[in-house]
């Protein structure tokens, strides 16, 4: 009841649009576990804060309780005159594609999905890339040759996730094990970090001792989960190295980052495209994250060999399975 009034005290004022005069100013629409969820929604909230930070440019943000309200969200960020609009996920596709023919000059972008208008820009990733390059890090860290990923959502996108970093590991070490687990099929399965401290030790206890996340929320869970047990984890989306320092092997980067500050620059400078960008390897869309707080477990040779993985799929001389082409995962 508590959680209901709080939905309903929020949407209250975001219906209020007399504090949203905009003058054109950006605003970003937050999927399903929040600005903090220290990974997908996140990654979207740093681009536009670094945007901030060099234009002097404001934004406004809006955290979503419920699907119902993410049609809403974006039509009131439309009506108080707020351009580009971000939303960040797959989920906003079709409140997209009706506020955005509602404000056909007003500019959108969508995260993770494609939606096909005159005044919106779609932007996917090569998930399956970055995520083969953990599975090297993954195959070449465990001594126990099993691993393990414990998905958020179970949709083809974290499936992606997933069969990348199969091949990954299997590009590596052949014989080597992965178990997986996803979190639910509801938009709750990205942020219960309970169920993926579950789930992660689940996995510990069949032998794994590294484990890859792709749950948001939930997989502050996993990393805090491998922490406990003194196993390594791998986080995603954002860099979540810091999280848990020599804990976790690395993290997968999926630069929203970067997609929402370069959505928003287009929009300072007059140069909004419509239409989809998809961004790998070669476009600097996907990576992995190598600072002080992991350098200490990434040997030579696990460095050489995730640096040729990297340059073999640019080149073109390995190519990851794509879920979301094909659904049967060949590795």
């Amino acid at each position: 009841m508590i959680r209901k009034l709080f939905a309903a005290v929020a949407m209250t004022a975001l219906m209020t649009g007399a504090s949203w005069a905009a003058d054109d100013k950006p605003a970003v629409a937050y999927d399903l576990g929040g600005r903090n969820d220290k990974s997908f929604n996140e990654g979207a909230f740093m681009g536009a804060e670094k945007f901030k930070a060099d234009t002097g440019i404001a934004f406004k943000d809006f955290e979503i309780q419920n699907d119902g309200q993410r049609e809403q969200a974006l039509r009131k960020f439309a009506e108080a005159g707020f351009s580009p609009i971000v939303a960040v996920g797959y989920s906003y596709e079709q409140a997209l594609k009706k506020v955005a023919a509602e404000f056909p000059n007003t500019h959108f972008a969508i995260i993770d999905m494609v939606v096909e208008a005159p005044n919106v820009a779609s932007i996917v990733f090569k998930e399956q890339e970055g995520s083969y390059l953990v599975g090297v890090l993954a195959a070449l860290a465990s001594k126990t040759d099993k691993v393990g990923f414990v998905g958020g959502m179970d949709i083809p996108l974290i499936r992606r996730f997933a069969c990348g970093y199969v091949g990954g590991v299997k590009a590596t070490k052949s014989g080597a094990e992965v178990f997986q687990n996803m979190t639910g099929t509801t938009g709750e399965a990205w942020s219960d970090p309970a169920k993926g401290g579950e789930l992660a030790k689940s996995q510990f206890d069949r032998g794994a001792d590294v484990v890859y996340h792709a749950a948001g929320g939930t997989g502050i869970g996993v990393l805090q989960a491998a922490a406990d047990a003194g196993k390594l984890g791998i986080g995603v989306d954002s860099n979540q190295n810091g999280l848990h320092p020599g804990k976790v092997l690395t993290s997968m980067l999926k630069r929203v980052d970067v997609a929402t500050y370069n959505v928003f620059k287009a929009g300072q400078d007059g140069a909004f495209k419509p239409g989809v960008t998809v961004l790998g390897l070669a476009e600097g869309g996907v990576g992995w994250a190598l600072d002080d707080n992991n350098k200490a477990l990434i040997t030579p040779e696990m460095k050489a060999a995730v640096d040729k993985a990297e340059a073999d799929i640019k080149a073109g001389t390995v190519k990851v399975h794509d879920y979301m082409s094909d659904s049967a995962c060949p590795y």
